[in-house]
């Protein structure tokens, strides 16, 4: 039963409800992979007891006839998002000791549909990375490695942990945020699918918050069908969250006919960028072709506005993690510094979050301090929101114009060595980002999908973008593309 783990969800959907297997197996096969594979760092807080008991429970389901697909998968949680009576540290020091006495409304919902909680998933501290190494519990690792090279490499962030663990078999499927490119960078490093939902599909209730207008959680799996299954479980309406839209949650799944004859798809000019690789660019025109193949039409389209993106994203950005991250003081949860004789309370703050928040997040806290302070918020906070209504409406001008989709590259390179990028300039590991920032700042879904190998042998993602709302009309052409480009590469078990 070993084998079990490497299923997609629609394979143990299928075999479960045949009775080819239990639940309880399935759940088991994946918790014994999951115990050989500490090398990777993806797991940081295992949960047998309770995945053992929902399995348990996800089976007297299915025996009681159950339709819901997810009931008996076992995935992975992202440690962004609050699990009642389990600790939910957005991988930071700060919430140190912290376990939630609620659930997310995401994981409540993977719960009631039957969702089997393996654990929590390392990942870049208060999502603030592209590597999965701020994490107080150190790197996760890419399961991917260059050909004749054990260098360990990074799989991406700020979910780096639910993609390793998704491509390494330790689960079905993972729950990601996506603040700037944190579900579809690591998808294309660790050879999965990443999808990042329209802006308001998935509630954000119980999700540690970085950047509010930007963070939307989306399913991270396997295939596309996988993806469109999770997402419709993940998605809906919650009236605890003021920015979830109101809005029927389609048969995502039902909408992967394959079928894009007539299809418009458009390609940006403003996306080829100087010093991009040479097997990037052929793996985006290679993309094209596919879908020119499968009956869409290409067309080059102009997002003019897009070289100010990456600068916009890093003002909005921190300035939003700065206002939300004040609420981590010390005081009512979490890491509390010891105090010396004499201090007080503002000594109790400063030491507690100069302990509590790691170097990258106190980068951009205080970035996003100085970007909202009286003398600056016209200069550079109020100067990007304007620049970010503009790349919208780029976005918008393309759509009305009879684009259904926009093809880019998912990254500007395949995976690289852990520390490599270490001691370099914070800017170069921002520009990770470049490809998928604007996706957040227009609020628009998106999805990395797996479509080659560098001459390395490493994964390569391509991201199809579309209109708001239409997710299922996204996957769909993510499901032709994925055919086409026909990747089944695996990275091989190094770890066991």
């Amino acid at each position: 039963m070993s084998d079990l783990s490497s299923l997609t969800i629609a394979e143990a959907r299928d075999g479960l409800r045949a009775g080819s297997f239990t639940a309880t197996e399935l759940t088991a096969a994946c918790l014994a992979r999951i115990e050989a594979a500490d090398a990777l760092g993806a797991f940081v807080h295992k949960t047998p007891e309770i995945a053992l008991e929902q399995a348990a429970a996800a089976d007297a389901r299915i025996q009681g006839g159950a339709e819901n697909p997810m009931c008996g998968v076992p995935i992975g949680i992202k440690d962004l998002f609050c699990t009642q009576g389990v600790p939910s540290q957005a991988a930071s020091r700060i919430l140190e000791g912290f376990r939630p006495e609620y659930e997310s409304t995401v994981t409540t919902r993977l719960w009631q549909a039957g969702a089997v909680m393996l654990g929590k998933l390392n990942m870049d501290e208060f999502a603030m990375g592209s590597s999965t190494e701020t994490s107080v519990y150190g790197n996760a690792v890419n399961p991917w490695r260059r050909k004749d090279d054990a260098t360990p490499l990074t799989p991406g962030g700020s979910s780096g942990g639910s993609a390793a663990a998704v491509a390494a078999d330790l689960c079905l499927a993972a729950t990601g945020t996506d603040t700037g490119g944190s579900i579809r960078q690591p998808a294309a490093l660790t050879g999965i699918t990443g999808l990042k939902p329209t802006y308001g599909r998935c509630s954000r209730w119980g999700i540690v918050a970085f950047a509010s207008s930007l963070d939307q959680a989306g399913p991270m799996t396997k295939t596309v069908r996988d993806a469109a299954i999770m997402l419709g479980v993940m998605a809906g309406f919650d009236p605890k969250d003021s920015t979830s839209a109101d809005r029927a949650v389609p048969d995502f799944e039902a909408a992967l006919t394959g079928d894009i004859r007539g299809k418009t798809i458009g390609i940006p000019r403003e996306y080829r960028i100087d010093g991009t690789p040479a097997e990037i660019e052929k793996l985006w025109n290679d993309g094209a072709a596919m879908l020119r193949d499968a009956g869409a039409k290409i067309v080059d389209i102009s997002l003019p506005h897009t070289k100010y993106a990456l600068p916009a994203y890093y003002v909005i950005a921190p300035a939003e993690a700065s206002s939300n991250l004040a609420r981590y003081d010390g005081v009512r949860f979490g890491h509390r510094a010891k105090l010396a004789q004499g201090d007080g309370i503002t000594e109790m703050y400063e030491k507690t979050r100069a302990e509590g928040f790691g170097a990258e997040v106190q980068r951009r806290i205080m970035i996003g301090t100085y970007v909202l302070s009286a003398g600056f918020y016209d200069a550079y906070y109020n100067r990007a929101r304007r620049v970010r209504t503009l790349i919208k409406r780029d976005f918008d001008l393309a759509f009305e114009a009879g684009v259904d989709a926009i093809l880019t590259p998912a990254t500007p390179s395949a995976a690289f060595g852990l520390g490599e990028m270490a001691d370099a300039d914070p800017v170069q590991m921002y520009l990770n980002d470049v490809f998928t920032v604007t996706v957040n700042l227009a609020g628009l879904p998106g999805v990395s999908v797996p479509a080659g190998l560098d001459a390395q042998g490493l994964p390569l993602g391509l991201q199809l973008i579309g209109r708001p709302w239409e997710e299922a009309d996204l996957l769909n052409i993510a499901h032709s593309l994925e055919t086409a480009a026909a990747f089944t590469a695996r990275p091989t078990d190094w770890w066991i």
